[in-house]
């Protein structure tokens, strides 16, 4: 029976930056043991640096250099003392004091010699390991656990190059097997970064050499995983800093992870993961301050399903784009070779190539500091071609950046370019060279730096966001967006799970308050965040936060009767984002601005949607576009519009004096707090000239005569003296009503909408079997005489007021504005 596969965990500089960190990696380890530990660590953050900024501060004889070993002492002395009891501390501070004294030793000589080794420099900058793995076991063995300590250096043999090291496999293979024979430890601490070359000097693996160590010490130990603890939950599917979208891979390929590391996700070195890739052994990314995170899993296979064939994104910084231009290479054997082997000779790095099929131009990239000795190169390589005109120039395209879309699914998969150039080009991004490798894993593009933010965000909503992402913001939670929220909150899921539509309700304000979130506000306490909020308003910022273009569709929902919001319409949607709103100030405004709404909206593809202001959630401003596009003739609309004066004249019996119906309507909710808000005819007057404009009318609203139920007397001061006077009409409007009843007629107070221009609101009669006489408490109705509809209206009834309706009605335009983007419904 075999005993159970080594499990190798390595932590880096800040997961054992202080005592308190050490501490918590021994309580991360002891409490999720599951067979026999390995554990791999880093120096504690910034001392690998200090080490080195020591020999410099010895060799330039700068002031100082002694306080700077006592702090770094006194750093190393406190952390023993904080990690462990008294009995532990005898032969550990000993040996780092002795440690002290030889660097005190070699800083001398470096002092007066003014010079130091790479031999020397390997040796002091590899101590920080040293001092941080004997730490952990102490800390260990404090706790009753036999921890072995294990110094890199008698087991790793390397072959020092000008870059990474070269592992030698059989001695270290062998000194390992020897070391577990001799002591059979269950759990090991081992030192990071450093080695010893063949002749037994000690040495580094360089920068990154810690993540290194871990996998090479995960193959010499054949363990069944690797787990790289750092600083964040896993591999990011884009950087979070640029994409606050982005969210952690779960799992991925060795492949995938090389390419990302490559192209800068610093998560990973790819040199890492090599010795894992080579025997099969599965990568853990984890995050030492969110244990219980599962992080993301490296391995040959994955199993991950994120709806997007991109497993994730990454960029390169500061590179320069080299473009080599002539008649005379095309056809030309060797011409490729020539350049790079050229740029090779140089040690420049070559990051990214693309050449035309007409063989006219290549264009490769290269680090920045590396453009004007590449440009050098290419040139001296071609001087003959350049001098007889074969080719014609070598420029150079500073200040730019490499976007990187990687996936194993992308492979064979048709469209997935389209996609990836569709999404940067609808964010305005500029392509200037384009790269695929023929295992279609990675797909390269350099774009300008100062859009790489812009172009990273843009692709990553482009693939991990459906077409059907919505980035909503709602001004106004009153009684209307309220509701709304509520409604959106109880249906949400079942709109992603059966339709693909995903509403995140990113914001909400209010005149005092204001709640933001990147991935949407938690609507199950929407209402307890933004009272516990203790954010002040601001509109702009507001509005900048919804409009993010890391999603592919921004959504202001404006649920106010602001005459002054109405007005940033026209502004929003130039800026691109789609406008929902209920609030009948921006189409009763100046025909202009009417005009500059309809315009703005067909000419940039961005929806103004306003069907709630005219009977709530009725389908009355539908139902009239349906008839004008498809071609009837209007020949009138009329119909009750106001379900306050719907419900008063419907209620109105002639027994009750109307002044007090008003009154208990008032008391009930049903009117405005002023009723004269209501009794004036404004609000029809409004929904009259929405109507007239859907039709082709130049209405303004002081174009349409109304008939005011207020008396002149009465229109002014408080609501208080209003109420009391009101009864000064109800002689008047019995008499109305008397009038109505004698004819067997009704009074309805409607709105009137005449193409040929005399449009009117008014109390007017109708027979007791007219539909307008049929309608009961608040309902709205509406009547259409059309050419096709002549002999018999078009009738449109129904509630048309209240929280409930209007916020179904704005509910239903979201969603229609959905699928105006594609959406299926």
């Amino acid at each position: 029976m075999t005993s159970s596969p080594w499990l190798v965990h390595k932590f880096g500089g800040t997961s054992v930056a202080n005592a308190d960190r050490i501490a918590n990696v021994a309580s991360i380890l002891t409490n999720d043991h599951k067979g026999k530990t390995a554990v791999v660590v880093s120096a504690m953050s910034g001392v690998t640096d200090a080490l080195l900024g020591l020999l410099e501060s010895a060799r330039t004889r700068q002031d100082g250099v002694y306080d700077q070993i006592d702090t770094l002492r006194k750093k190393h002395l406190d952390a023993i003392q904080a990690l462990v009891p008294p009995d532990y501390r005898t032969e550990l501070v000993a040996a780092i004091q002795a440690d002290f004294h030889d660097i005190e030793d070699i800083l001398r000589s470096v002092w007066i010699t003014r010079e130091y080794s790479p031999r020397t420099r390997d040796f002091v900058s590899g101590l920080g390991e040293v001092w941080s793995s004997r730490f952990l076991t102490a800390r260990f063995r404090s706790q009753g656990i036999e921890a072995v300590w294990l110094d890199a250096r008698q087991i790793l043999v390397v072959e020092p190059t000008t870059s990474t090291p070269n592992i030698l496999w059989e001695p270290s293979q062998k000194k390992m097997q020897d070391f577990l024979s001799s002591v059979n430890p269950d759990w090991m601490v081992i030192t990071g970064f450093v080695a010893q070359t063949d002749d037994g000097i000690p040495t580094t693996l360089g920068r990154n050499g810690s993540d290194y160590s871990g996998s090479i010490f995960g193959k010499l130990l054949q363990a069944g995983s690797v787990t790289i603890w750092t600083d964040v939950d896993g591999v990011m599917s884009a950087n979070p800093k640029q994409v606050p979208g982005a969210v952690v891979i779960p799992e991925m390929t060795y492949e995938e992870a090389v390419e990302l590391a490559y192209f800068g996700a610093k998560v990973l070195h790819p040199s890492t993961m090599a010795p894992v890739m080579e025997s099969g052994i599965p990568i853990y990314i984890r995050n030492t301050f969110n244990p219980s995170f599962p992080g993301t899993r490296i391995f040959t296979t994955s199993k991950t399903d994120n709806g997007s064939v991109v497993t994730g994104f990454s960029t390169i910084d500061k590179v320069a784009l080299i473009n080599v231009e002539g008649t005379g290479m095309m056809g030309v054997p060797g011409i490729s070779a020539r350049l790079f082997s050229a740029l090779h000779e140089k040690s420049i790095s070559v990051i990214l190539i693309s050449q035309a099929s007409s063989e006219h131009s290549i264009c490769f990239a290269v680090p920045e500091n590396q453009a004007n000795q590449a440009k050098k190169v290419a040139e001296h390589a071609f001087f003959s071609e350049i001098h007889h005109g074969k080719i014609s120039s070598v420029t150079i395209e500073h200040h730019c950046s490499i976007l990187a879309a990687v996936g194993e699914s992308m492979s064979g998969k048709p469209g997935i370019s389209a996609k990836f150039f569709g999404a940067l080009g609808k964010a305005g991004v500029n392509i200037r060279a384009i790269a695929q490798g023929s295992s279609e894993r990675n797909i390269s593009v350099v774009i300008d730096a100062d859009e790489t933010t812009k172009a990273l965000r843009a692709a990553h909503s482009g693939f991990y966001l459906s077409d059907q992402t919505l980035s909503v913001g709602l001004i106004g939670p009153g009684h209307v967006g309220t509701t709304l929220l509520n409604q959106i909150a109880s249906e949400s899921a079942r709109l992603k799970s059966e339709f693909g539509i995903d509403i995140r309700i990113r914001g909400i304000i209010s005149s005092k308050k204001m709640v933001l979130s990147n991935h949407g506000v938690n609507l199950s306490k929407w209402k307890h965040d933004l009272d516990q909020s203790e954010t002040e308003p601001d509109l702009q910022s507001f509005i900048k936060h919804i409009h993010a273009d890391y999603y592919p569709h921004s959504v202001l929902i404006d649920c106010t009767s602001s005459a002054d919001i109405a007005g940033m319409y026209v502004d929003w949607l130039r800026a691109g984002i789609h406008v929902i709103t209920p609030n009948k100030k921006a189409n009763t405004a100046a025909y202009s601005y009417f005009e500059a709404l309809r315009n703005e909206g067909k000419q940039i593809q961005k929806h103004f949607l306003y069907e709630t202001t005219v009977g709530a959630g009725l389908p009355i401003i539908g139902t009239l576009r349906d008839l004008v596009q498809t071609g009837d003739q209007i020949i009138r609309i009329e119909g009750v519009l106001s379900g306050t004066l719907g419900y008063l004249f419907s209620s109105f019996n002639g027994k009750v004096p109307f002044s007090q119906l008003v009154k208990q309507a008032r008391d009930f909710g049903y009117t405005e707090p002023d009723p004269r808000d209501d009794l004036s005819g404004m609000d029809v007057v409004r929904k009259v000239v929405i109507l007239g404009r859907e039709i082709g009318l130049k209405t303004e609203v002081v174009d349409i005569p109304v008939e005011n139920l207020v008396p002149p007397s009465l229109r002014k001061g408080s609501i208080e003296e209003f109420l009391a006077g009101y009864s000064v009409s109800d002689e008047a409007m019995a008499a109305r009503y008397e009038e109505a009843e004698k004819n067997g007629q009704v009074l309805r107070y409607v709105g009137v909408i005449d193409p040929t221009g005399q449009s009117r609101v008014e109390l007017r009669t109708y027979p007791k079997d007219h539909a307008f006489a049929r309608i009961q408490g608040s309902d709205n109705i509406v009547a259409f005489t059309t050419r096709r509809y002549e002999k018999q209206p078009l009738i449109v009834q129904g509630p048309g007021a209240g929280p409930e309706v209007t916020a179904a009605g704005a509910f239903a335009d979201l969603l229609r504005l959905s699928a105006y983007l594609g959406g299926v419904l």
